[in-house]
């Protein structure tokens, strides 16, 4: 997920992706508990799109005074 992607995005679009986003990070942790994942770096990817997610939200909400 591209940061020049999620900038098109309104915040109630964000806000909806990072809540999509964080509940795959949940699936994901709990198959990797059960020692039912295979790639454990789709872990790391989701908290980084979770970041990008919340960074953008940060700077719209800036932008927006």
């Amino acid at each position: 997920m591209k940061p020049s992607e999620l900038r098109e995005k309104t915040q109630e679009e964000l806000l909806e992706l990072e809540n999509q986003v964080r509940d795959e990070l949940f699936r994901l942790r709990m198959k990797h508990f059960t020692g039912q994942l295979q790639n454990v770096a789709h872990i790391r990817a989701c908290k980084r799109n979770v970041a990008r997610i919340k960074t953008v939200r940060r700077e719209l909400s800036l932008a927006q005074g």
